[in-house]
């Protein structure tokens, strides 16, 4: 993909997003970002507020007519917003559809309309729901067993509908659960990001069930590198990719290690599962790393340690804030 191109970002206030708009911009990419602030954050973006080629957008993908004002000129769109949280998508289904599967065809046809040169689509490893097999690769069964993951799954064909139907170059991401700088510690915040938060304050972590569940974790910086890659790529991608690590951990493993790393006293504490929870998850991303070359770099532990030593810091910066 040449330089200087111009690219739309929804959902760019989030951790993920807020990274790749710092990293495109700063290669000198004009960069929109569009973001309702349903889960991202002002603070994330401020380093990219003063500069030229970065322009902030605050809207809603089910806004048709915001998007078509704004995504007139854009050579590609990466599309990130989402309704993410399963929990929250029980307890409102139809604002998780509307925002995940109506906002996404939006989207989808106004790259069809204005004929967008690459549109790259955020799905997730969600839509599979638990493993019949493992690692799972891109042929695993979609059977989401929560309205998140199914909302995503119908999002994620439509994407694939445009492609066959239109000729739209769209490309499918399927990223395994991330994590890194800049993910929520509060109300629907990241597993991580919440057992880091109470083990620094001295307090369990939580475990939903009997914590045997199992995930995997990809740090943001590797999931950055997954989008650029894509993004550069010089051929349509006509098929969908995962991107994790291959590495499982069982969720009360991965607790006990945030308490140790972050040399709390204290020990998980498990209340009742929650209804719909995938119970396996782990990918294989053979078809990414032989079509794009892409492998993760960063181990959890390392990832874990990075995560851990930003969240200090940044607690430390806003505990020292006046007032």
């Amino acid at each position: 993909m040449a330089k200087g191109i111009k690219i739309a970002i929804t959902g760019g206030a989030g951790f993920i997003g807020s990274a790749l708009c710092e990293k495109l911009v700063g290669e000198g990419h004009t960069v929109v970002c569009l973001d309702n602030f349903l889960n991202g954050e002002l603070g994330n973006l401020r380093s990219l507020l003063h500069r030229n080629n970065f322009k902030l957008v605050v809207g809603d993908i089910r806004d048709y007519d915001l998007l078509e004002r704004n995504l007139r000129d854009v050579e590609v769109v990466i599309h990130l917003a989402a309704q993410i949280h399963v929990d929250r998508s029980i307890i409102e289904p139809r604002l998780t559809y509307d925002i995940n599967v109506m906002g996404t065809l939006n989207l989808l046809e106004l790259a069809r309309r204005f004929d967008t040169r690459r549109f790259i689509y955020a799905s997730s490893s969600e839509i599979y729901g638990s493993a019949n097999y493992a690692p799972m690769n891109e042929a695993h069964p979609l059977c989401a067993p929560h309205l998140y993951g199914a909302t995503k799954a119908a999002a994620d064909r439509l994407c694939f509908a445009y492609m066959q139907t239109y000729g739209t170059d769209v490309c499918i991401m399927r990223p395994f659960n991330t994590f890194g700088p800049r993910q929520k510690d509060s109300g629907y915040g990241g597993a991580i990001s919440i057992f880091v938060k109470r083990a620094l304050a001295g307090r369990p972590p939580i475990i939903y069930g009997d914590g045997s569940q199992t995930r995997d974790y990809t740090y943001v910086n590797d999931m950055v590198r997954a989008f650029d890659l894509i993004l550069n790529y010089d051929k349509p991608l006509r098929e969908p990719l995962n991107f994790g690590t291959g590495r499982e951990v069982r969720i009360l493993d991965l607790a006990n290690q945030i308490v140790s790393l972050c040399n709390a006293q204290t020990k998980p504490v498990h209340v009742e599962g929650r209804p719909g929870e995938v119970r396996r998850l782990v990918a294989d991303y053979t078809k990414a790393k032989q079509i794009l070359g892409w492998e993760p770099k960063y181990s959890l532990d390392q990832g874990l340690r990075e995560f851990v030593a930003w969240y200090a810091n940044f607690k430390s910066e806003q505990w020292e804030k006046p007032g």
